[in-house]
């Protein structure tokens, strides 16, 4: 089998590219600067270009809440790129530790609905890696 690789990574998060055709993105603990956010989620959209594979695990147990630039940027400008240059349609979300940060999340994916994405929360990678890879197939 082959093995994942690192894409990008800086102080906000990690993007890998899964041999099992999704991108994943792991957020850190650490806090977000906007500039190194942008970078990051800027790189997961080129990497679904380069890529084509419309999929992506989000991996958000140690992130804090999104800010309200944050998410604003994210649906104004990140997502309808994302999924007009990048083909991305599909979100498998493993939900934050942080209370405040799914709520965050789940405001972003019911403005996200109106997009054409669409995302699914999950409490365990193995779940969210199995709908990516099995369910998404099925549509």
């Amino acid at each position: 089998m082959v093995a994942r690789s690192v894409y990008f990574e800086n102080a906000v998060g990690r993007v890998w590219e899964e041999p099992l055709h999704y991108l994943r993105l792991d957020y850190y603990a650490a806090p977000r600067e906007e500039v190194a956010f942008r970078a990051l989620l800027t790189h997961a959209l080129h990497a679904l270009v380069r890529r084509g594979w419309g999929k992506m695990l989000i991996d958000q147990r140690k992130m804090a809440p999104y800010s309200d630039a944050e998410r604003a940027w994210m649906l104004d400008e990140w997502l309808p790129r994302a999924i007009r240059e990048g083909g991305y349609r599909y979100g498998a979300v493993v939900l934050a530790e942080n209370p405040f940060a799914r709520v965050s999340m789940t405001r972003l994916s019911l403005a996200a609905r109106e997009l054409g994405n669409t995302y699914k929360t999950f409490d365990t990678e193995a779940d969210a890696a199995a709908w990516l890879t099995q369910a998404v197939v099925a549509r």
